[in-house]
């Protein structure tokens, strides 16, 4: 049986370069996306995306009541393994924080297929790619955080990590926690992109309060707000701030290091 492997999310960070290590792995590519119908607040355009697929690498929906019918009828379509993006320290995030991460690994879990599941720090590329992309430009990075260390992980490792996870059948029921090699606080990855580009960049620590003022100002939900400082919370604890060995030990290399990245990026 030829291998046809769907990608949810294949434009964003981490979808687009999974479609990337496919396609040089000569791996046939389904993307999906809602530029080409898949609608996660529609069921009725799951199925098309994956009937005939052979596995699916599957970013958790917004909506957590969708996570279950979507694996159920993964499982009902034939397909050989689910891998699943998640975030590191979701078994220490209360379950109505992340509520679509914690629904899509409890729906891939009980799923009657193989599953893995690849927990992620925080993305290097959110300094460079969206999320914090425009405070950088101009200037001023606003956040909720204190000097405890983000061993950041760039996305190309985590896209290298489900390409052998979708390919392979040596990583089923496993659970990765992906982290960069080594801890950086943010106020040393700011100053590292400022001193490549050659600009400026401060670095404004918030408290929670003013975070969640300044995303509701921005028209972000409640929901989303509350979220976004659990997580900053969890950091600030140290819950995310030790690095893991897992993309060394799967890669059989050393994770990218918060300097390599700069120096790709911020030239």
């Amino acid at each position: 049986m030829t291998e046809e492997i769907l990608v949810l999310g294949a434009t964003g960070k981490t979808g687009r370069r999974v479609v990337h290590a496919l396609e040089a792995a000569n791996v046939a590519v389904r993307k999906a996306s809602r530029a080409t119908g898949f609608d996660w607040t529609d069921p009725t355009t799951w199925k098309p995306f994956l009937d005939g697929a052979t596995a699916a690498y599957v970013i958790a929906p917004e909506d957590p009541a969708a996570a279950t019918p979507f694996a159920d009828l993964a499982s009902t379509s034939g397909l050989s393994r689910l891998v699943l993006l998640s975030g590191r320290g979701l078994d220490q995030t209360p379950p109505d924080v992340f509520q679509g991460m914690h629904a899509a690994e409890q729906a891939v879990r009980s799923s009657d297929l193989p599953w893995t599941i690849l927990r992620a720090n925080n993305f290097t590329q959110n300094f460079s790619e969206q999320i914090w992309q425009p405070e950088i430009e101009a200037g001023r990075l606003s956040l909720p955080v204190d000097d405890t260390p983000e061993p950041f992980v760039d996305v190309a490792d985590i896209a290298e990590v489900a390409l052998l996870a979708l390919t392979t059948p040596d990583h089923a029921h496993q659970t990765y926690d992906l982290t960069g090699p080594e801890g950086v606080t943010f106020a040393a990855a700011v100053a590292k992109i400022a001193k490549a580009k050659g600009t400026r960049i401060d670095l404004v620590k918030l408290t929670p309060a003013a975070y969640r003022e300044t995303l509701l100002a921005q028209g972000l939900p409640e929901e989303v707000a509350t979220e976004l400082n659990g997580m900053f919370e969890a950091m600030r604890n140290g819950h995310l701030a030790t690095p893991t060995d897992d993309i060394a030990r799967l890669l059989g290399r050393p994770a990218k290091s918060f300097d390599a990245y700069v120096s790709e990026t911020w030239r």
